[in-house]
């Protein structure tokens, strides 16, 4: 059965089942429910089609009945935990059908037996329902489910404890209405001190859950600030990086990771962290995690690397230890395990960065905006240098993610496409803002790369068919115009570096179609947009073809078309006046007819007639009568509408009659195909059964032949014995007929030797009289060599005094040898400044020289001025006789005329 059948079933089962809750239907709803879960249908249910939606909204439905039986609660929370595991899915239940507030209601009930599989599947349905998600306060049963969970967290530990206590995680987290309600309590300080007890637990996810829900309630309060003391902190620090790098799982891992990075958001502990001593040896070892091969585990590291960026100090190190592994300090702790040194954390990010379109944790995404918070933090300290290599390495990935790929893909992979490309045009911005990295992107990165990926977004998102407003509005159309905008800024970026950048960019810049993009990032909320779009602007506004007229009309229209859309949502608001309303009943398994649609339409618009009359003033240019004709015209045309639609709804009856035939004839091939499938299952069993049976007879056959040949080995084995045998018999015969005629020469030899023995006997008494008279003269021998002996000792003595008396001169050669080359260094030293002296003499005489024929030459001039001083003397003299003269004149006169001036007292100055 197809899925879509399978939902049809399962509605018809629950329709049965709320009808006569009877046991025939109750396992007929079981049954479609297991066939439901066992075809694992997720991505179906995050479509927005009618079926899907129905039966998730039929599935709420059983779960919000009480009187329901248990095992179908228990299949019901089965098949929704394995549609939680897609995003997609996970946030319509929680956000749509309000799942959480039903299972809070399914806690409620299931609490009287703790027992009940159902409640322990419904706690870690609403974990990871609750996870990261925001949870309102005043929902349905909400307060209940608040009070199980603490109380049993307090009481006695079983397997309910630690899901129970990581859904309170999950409710407290980022929550603050919740918290202030726990606070409130009177039974919250217990409930402070068992968690505290839980730190010292021997299971890792009991130790992370009970700090975050601590961290969430006390951090800013007394007891946090006990708790997360600067005595403290430190140990804390070291429990959470332990239970990051040694969790139980993913799911532990998830929240040690979401506990550091809230702690992260406290000032304090953000600077407590950044002196945390062994904080760079575990930096390494949660970069060593990144080499893992679980998505999942990976992106929650990616995200706490992010979370480290926000602190200056923390992204400092965390650059280091990514480009300059080597260079980073190794920590004492000898508690920590070491890092690997053939593993690269540049290398694993690079990898991560490009992990494919289909996975379920967009790690790339992660990873590239971790890329960007590098490259900041590399130009805000100027090492530019440690980042070229890293660089090189990552260039040819950013650019495989500016390429779209060949195959058409569906609308879900291209927005995360999209989103890829954002990111890594953002990576290559910071890049080109170092000049040094700038030359490595030049390189690499062309024009017609820029090109292509403009005219895609220009054709993919439709900017090419023409302008409007409502396209500004559309995801689509913003993914698009910010890839463009980006792009357009990067060319900006390289148009001096790049052969025919200039150009190229020059030439989009006067296409018409830029017009939308521009008219989204200038009238954008964000920020970055915004510059983007003056950037852009700024440079395309002296160009020649620049449609500025065509520009600000479309932003003109996109204010009026967002103005109008904000007083019509006034005006809808002032105009909601209790009028009586036809309620709607829902129903999933037919659809109203076209009478009741008929009078439904011609009541509501008799309505909005009425409240319109009442709303407006009365119109003094036209008649009543007139508007009655123009609503009567309206009222026929909507009468010809609704023939035309009954008509098509004819045809489409007839189509299904011809679609129910159809599926007739299918259900009868496909009982045919059965019932053939059938036929050659039982013959496939057979043939499996024969061939069984010639499998067995084929072993018995090998064992024999294995045996024969074992048989046949021994045989071959004796044959060879014998064969040697054979030949040691050979052997031993010649042996024999060499030891006869041996033996034969060997009674010749003995018959000729005892000739030869006679005659030595005689020989032999010769020798004896012979060695007589040796052994006198060996005495005499001997007497000598005692003498000789002592003599011997004597000079061996007088030799012994003479070594002694050589090792002292060869020392005293030695001493001398060292004065000598000492003496001789003295010497080349002695000589070396004699060279230098004789340079420096060499200098100074050419000095003298030079000075003594200046002194000639003063002399000469001394002898010119010592004439010049003699004639200066002489007529000075003769001045001073002219001036005694005058004198003297000038005493005569005076004595002449009476006066009493001596010439001795006249005194004449020139």
């Amino acid at each position: 059965m197809d899925a879509l059948g399978c939902m049809k079933s399962l509605l018809l089962a629950a329709t049965q089942y709320r009808a006569a809750k009877t046991p025939p239907n109750a396992a007929l709803l079981q049954r479609s429910l297991e066939v439901l879960s066992g075809l694992k249908l997720t991505r179906l249910f995050t479509s927005n089609q009618i079926l899907p939606s129905e039966c998730l909204s039929c599935l709420v439905e059983l779960l919000e009945d009480a009187n329901i039986n248990p095992s179908l609660t228990l299949s019901v929370v089965t098949l929704l935990s394995q549609l939680a595991l897609d995003n997609e899915t996970r946030e319509a239940l929680q956000d749509t059908y309000n799942l959480t507030s039903v299972l809070a209601g399914v806690v409620h009930r299931s609490s009287t037996n703790l027992s009940d599989p159902v409640l322990l599947q419904s706690i870690q349905l609403l974990q990871k329902l609750t996870y990261n998600v925001p949870v309102f306060c005043a929902g349905a049963n909400i307060d209940e489910l608040i009070s199980f969970l603490m109380h049993h967290v307090q009481s006695t530990e079983d397997e309910l404890t630690i899901p129970c206590l990581g859904l309170l995680a999950n409710l407290c987290r980022h929550n603050l209405s919740i918290q202030t309600q726990i606070k409130s309590l009177n039974s919250v300080k217990s409930f402070y001190r068992t968690l505290i007890s839980f730190l010292a637990h021997s299971s890792l996810t009991m130790v992370v859950f009970a700090l975050s829900v601590l961290s969430s309630l006390t951090l800013n309060e007394e007891v946090g600030e006990k708790l997360f003391h600067a005595r403290n902190i430190h140990q804390t620090f070291q429990l959470i990086f332990n239970i990051v790098v040694n969790g139980d799982g993913t799911l532990t891992r998830k929240y040690s990771v979401d506990l550091l990075m809230d702690l992260l958001k406290n000032p304090k502990v953000a600077d407590y962290l950044t002196r945390y001593e062994h904080f760079t040896s575990c930096l390494g070892q949660v970069l060593d995690l990144l080499h893992g091969r679980n998505p999942d585990s990976s992106s929650k590291i990616l995200e706490l690397l992010l979370a480290f960026c926000s602190v200056v100090e923390l992204r400092h190190t965390l650059r280091q230890a990514i480009l300059e592994p080597s260079g980073l300090p190794v920590s004492g702790n000898t508690r920590f395990v070491t890092r690997s040194k053939t593993f690269e954390p540049s290398v694993a990010l690079v990898h991560l960065s490009n992990q494919p379109l289909e996975g379920s944790e967009d790690c790339s995404v992660l990873a590239l905006q971790l890329f960007k918070e590098i490259f900041e933090d590399v130009i805000n300290t100027g090492n530019s240098a440690s980042a070229e290599h890293f660089v090189d390495l990552l260039l040819p990935v950013l650019l495989d993610h500016l390429r779209m790929p060949e195959q058409i893909m569906d609308e879900l992979l291209v927005k995360k496409k999209h989103e890829r490309m954002v990111k890594a045009i953002n990576v290559l911005t910071n890049i080109l803002l170092d000049d040094i990295l700038k030359m490595h992107a030049s390189k690499v990165l062309t024009a017609s790369q820029c090109i292509s990926l403009i005219e895609h977004q220009f054709t993919y998102s439709g900017i090419d068919t023409g302008y409007g407003t409502k396209a500004v509005d559309s995801k689509t159309c913003k993914l698009a115009a910010d890839i463009i905008l980006k792009t357009l800024d990067l060319m900006s970026r390289l148009k001096q570096d790049v052969p025919g950048m200039e150009v190229s960019f020059y030439k989009i810049l006067q296409d018409q179609r830029l017009i939308m993009p521009l008219t989204f990032a200038l009238t954008s909320d964000h920020r970055e947009q915004v510059k983007v779009g003056l950037g852009i602007l700024f440079e395309a506004a002296p160009l020649p073809d620049f449609p500025a007229i065509v520009l600000g009309e479309s932003i003109a229209a996109n204010n009026a078309y967002r103005q109008q859309e904000m007083e019509h949502a006034s005006k809808r608001i002032q105009m909601q006046l209790p009028v009586t309303s036809v309620t709607s009943v829902r129903c999933s398994s037919s659809c109203p007819s076209s009478d009741e649609s008929t009078t439904s339409n011609i009541q509501e618009l008799i309505q909005k007639l009425h409240s319109g009359l009442e709303m407006k003033e009365p119109i003094t240019d036209m008649r009543i009568s007139d508007i009655m004709d123009v609503y009567e015209q309206k009222l026929s045309a909507l009468a010809s509408k609704e023939t035309r639609l009954q008509d098509l709804l004819e045809a489409k009856a007839l189509a299904l009659a011809q679609a129910d035939r159809l599926m007739a004839q299918y259900r009868c091939q496909r009982a045919q195909a059965e019932s053939e499938a059938r036929t050659l299952a039982a013959m496939l069993k057979d043939a499996e059964r024969k061939n069984e049976e010639l499998n067995d007879l084929l072993k018995a056959q090998q064992v024999e032949s294995e045996r024969a040949q074992t048989d046949i080995e021994q045989l071959f084995q004796h044959n060879r014995k014998l064969q040697t045998v054979a030949e040691e018999h050979e052997m031993l015969k010649k042996s024999s007929v060499d030891l006869l005629q041996r033996y034969e020469t060997t009674e010749r030899q003995y018959k000729d030797l005892q000739i030869t023995c006679n005659s030595l006997n005689k020989q032999m008494e010769a020798m004896k009289k012979l060695s007589e008279s040796l052994k006198q003269q060996n005495d005499r021998t001997a007497a000598q060599l005692v003498e000789t002996e002592d003599h011997r000792k004597e000079l061996q003595q007088q030799l012994q005094e003479r070594d002694g008396k050589m090792a002292t001169l060869q020392q005293k050669i030695k001493v001398l040898e060292e004065k000598l080359k000492a003496q001789q260094k003295e010497k080349t030293d002695m000589e070396q400044t004699i060279d230098i002296l004789r340079k420096e003499l060499s200098k100074t005489e050419q000095a003298r020289k030079e000075l003594s024929i200046k002194a000639s030459s003063l002399e000469v001039q001394k002898s010119q001025l010592e004439g010049r001083l003699e004639e200066k003397e002489a007529l000075v003299k003769l001045q001073k006789e002219e001036l005694n003269k005058h004198s003297n004149m000038i005493a005569m006169i005076h004595s002449l005329s009476g006066g009493k001036l001596s010439a001795e007292t006249v005194n004449l100055t020139l």
